[in-house]
């Protein structure tokens, strides 16, 4: 379960055409199904298994994450700015959850 909201960093604006880098962090324990309780019971998996980010409703990033990612997964990309809208960004965990955040951009 995620702690905090996630936090991106992405300019507010950009002129047509620029690559513009991106930031993101979100506060998860990317429990494995590796460890057991204090009762000796199995902690089931509950890891953040997929990441996107959507450009005015496009996919222009993903990625696919497996138990040996570290807690609190960072993730910097670059895309290019092609016009203004919304960036939107998608985390889903094993354990139901989704959590997601958006960001505007104007592009000049």
């Amino acid at each position: 379960m995620a702690n905090n909201p996630p936090r991106v960093r992405v300019p507010r604006s950009a002129a047509k055409g620029d690559v513009i880098g991106i930031k993101t962090l979100i506060s998860h324990e990317m429990e494995t199904g590796q460890r057991r309780d204090d009762e000796g019971n199995k902690i089931p998996r509950n890891i953040i298994h997929t990441f996107k980010c959507l450009y005015n409703g496009e996919t222009v990033f993903e990625a696919d994450m497996y138990p040996g990612v570290s807690a609190n997964p960072y993730f910097e990309f670059y895309i290019k700015a092609v016009e203004s809208g919304e960036l939107e960004f998608v985390w889903i965990e094993d354990g139901g959850q989704t959590f997601s955040t958006k960001e505007p951009i104007e592009v000049s």
